[in-house]
């Protein structure tokens, strides 16, 4: 589970404005925040399906949401990828 100083610190990092919290650059942050745990847990727990099953719907979610961004505002997408160190 992302710890709440975590996850404010991301919304502070990649927030459009000031009163921002659901951008999809914030969805998409605090997504990679939660796949990077669930791949640790995994690495140590290789039989917890459910987990896995978790793990592939958020990395379904942040596939939707960057393809969304990359539709909606290109730059922005190029930005983010980059901020965030993943893959186009």
């Amino acid at each position: 589970m992302i710890s709440t100083e975590k996850k404010t610190k991301i919304v502070t990092d990649l927030q459009r404005s000031k009163t921002d919290t659901g951008s999809p650059e914030v969805q998409v942050g605090i997504l990679t925040e939660r796949i990077k745990e669930l791949t640790e847990h995994l690495k140590k727990n290789k039989h917890d399906f459910m987990a896995r099953r978790g793990l592939l719907q958020a990395v379904g979610k942040r596939k939707r949401l960057l393809k969304y961004l990359a539709e909606q505002d290109g730059k922005a997408y190029l930005d983010l990828v980059k901020t965030l160190g993943l893959r186009k």
